[in-house]
């Protein structure tokens, strides 16, 4: 509404100017010409109002709804309203800077070629050029798993066997589709490409198809091997939209709900992105146990993807796991037979504890008082989806009854039993 109220008004301004320098025509050859010029059509309009008067009224009409649409973009989207007005838009637009070093020479079918990305994944080799769905320019081959070492391969034209499939293809101005072309033999290939931390191959590449495919290109690649983005500190950067980011996103939230680092996805589906917000199925193996989990998962600014509800403490570093442990031992066994009673649960128990690993809990009683002084006394059921506390009680004989508190709003809890 707001881009048809701002176009309307434009139409009208624009209307009325060239309806009042038809008129400056009509007044007189000379007047015509001189409202072409600012100066001079404000010099008509006030010697000549009476002629003038209509045109101007149109291009004043049309600056109300051009204040109106404005006014609504401004509340609506006011970044898109700043960079309209500051002319943005006039500025040829600047491509994002290549996150790989990939260095060419050559040419496919015939034209320069010149791809931004690069990667092998699933034993897929894809160089491409262009940013959108369909590549201006993309080569792709199909070769073995890399291996801890990287990947070496050379294919001379008269091999024969069973040999990487080569791909190229390309869609030219005019075409909606883009045309593509197959080889399995024929062909010169040579790879040496060497792993670099943290996801990426960076070696040498050769490549030679036969004449009628004009396409020979020779120099250094750079591929990440999964779709995985890291920041300059070294840690993932969850801002990137790829199906591997969330999953790590749910990995880590798993082992952090859970209190395990055993946690493997067995089912993830295939999201639409880009998006703001998704809702997914989930299905994991959790300390040898299978796990389906309803996850809705968000992206926030500079904080990246997140599971909504996630606010389960980090697990700390295996050593430190392991010192817990040893230092937790004598106070879970004072006595000299007390590995033949069960440990009591009750010494040291905490809010954090119970968040940090809640299966260790689970159907234990306990006493909950929240901020406001209610109490609420139950059995412990777990954490639901959004890592609310679950309590659940008999009501003598008339059912039970279910109390969800958020953790921030448990003043004191106490485990009633060992």
């Amino acid at each position: 509404m707001d881009a048809l109220l701002i176009l309307g008004g434009l139409l009208l301004m624009l209307a009325g100017l060239v309806w009042l320098v038809m008129l400056a025509f009509g007044t007189g050859l000379l007047w015509g010409f001189g409202s072409l010029l600012p100066p001079i059509t404000l010099i008509y309009v006030l010697r000549h109002w009476r002629t003038a008067r209509k045109a101007v009224v149109l291009a004043a009409l049309g600056v109300i709804p051009l204040v109106v649409g404005m006014t609504l973009l401004a509340n609506r989207d006011a970044a898109r309203l700043e960079a309209i007005l500051a002319m943005h838009w006039l500025q040829p637009q600047q491509e994002a800077p290549a996150e790989l070093a990939i260095r060419l020479h050559g040419e496919l079918n015939g034209e320069p070629f010149a791809p931004q990305r690069g990667e092998l994944i699933d034993g897929i080799l894809s160089l491409r050029e262009g940013q959108d769905f369909f590549a201006r320019r993309e080569l792709s081959i199909r070769l073995p798993q890399a291996t801890e070492d990287g990947v070496r391969l050379d294919v001379l034209p008269q091999d024969a066997g069973k040999l990487p499939e080569v791909e190229v293809s390309w869609l030219l101005p005019e075409q909606e589709l883009p045309e593509a072309r197959r080889l399995s033999r024929g062909y010169t290939l040579h790879l040496d490409l060497k792993p670099e931390a943290p996801n990426r191959l960076v070696g040498d590449f050769h490549l030679v198809l036969p004449p009628q495919y004009q396409t020979t290109l020779s120099g250094t690649v750079e591929l990440f091997t999964d779709r995985l983005r890291y920041r300059d500190d070294g840690k993932v950067d969850t801002t990137y939209d790829s199906r591997d980011t969330l999953a790590y996103v749910i990995e880590d939230y798993l082992q952090r709900r859970f209190a395990t680092r055993a946690v493997e996805l067995t089912t993830l589906p295939t999201p639409t992105l880009p998006a703001k917000s998704l809702e997914l199925e989930v299905d994991a193996r959790i300390d040898d146990r299978s796990e389906h989990l309803p996850l809705r998962l968000s992206k926030a600014g500079s904080r990246g993807w997140m599971v909504e509800g996630d606010r389960f403490p980090p697990l700390p570093p295996p050593q430190a796991t392991t010192a817990a442990v040893e230092q937790d031992r004598p106070a879970q066994a004072p006595t000299a037979d007390a590995g033949a009673r069960p440990a009591d649960r009750r010494q040291r128990f905490s809010l954090e504890r119970l968040l940090s690993n809640p299966n260790h809990y689970r159907n234990l009683a306990m006493r909950l008082v929240n901020e406001r002084g209610g109490t609420v006394q139950g059995r412990f059921v777990g954490l639901d989806n959004e890592g609310h506390v679950l309590i659940r009680r008999n009501m003598n004989g008339a059912g039970e009854a279910n109390f969800s508190l958020r953790p921030e709003d448990i003043a004191r809890i106490e485990l009633l039993e060992p």
